[in-house]
């Protein structure tokens, strides 16, 4: 369980350093976080999207995590949330509910899925 709290806290440190060195608040500009689920290498992605209005969204990777347990990535959210309150794309999650809220993460397949 420390070891748990301690990577835990070392990935928020990681994920909000790097949102803080990204997020400029800009005028017509959409910030949002999207969180990739990567089957494959059993790994959580997060990203930072920026988006102009008007113009290409760009997402700029901010962290890997490798603690592949769903608990975990919902306590990590939700301490991100507490500090900014973006909003929150899930890929990758179609049909896979939080283990403590039992909320749905992602309901259906977007498009580029």
């Amino acid at each position: 369980m420390v070891a748990m709290l301690m990577s835990s806290d070392n990935d928020f440190r990681i994920i909000i350093s790097r949102i803080e060195t990204y997020f400029i608040r800009r005028r017509d500009t959409e910030y949002y976080l999207q969180v990739v689920n990567d089957k494959y290498d059993e790994t959580y992605n997060f990203f930072f999207n920026i988006s102009p209005r008007g113009k290409r969204v760009h997402s700029i990777p901010l962290h890997t995590v490798e603690d592949y347990r769903l608990l975990y990535l919902e306590k990590l959210i939700n301490k991100i949330f507490e500090k900014y309150q973006f909003s929150i794309k899930y890929d990758g999650f179609v049909g896979l509910r939080w283990p403590l809220s039992q909320e749905l993460i992602q309901k259906r397949r977007h498009k580029d899925e």
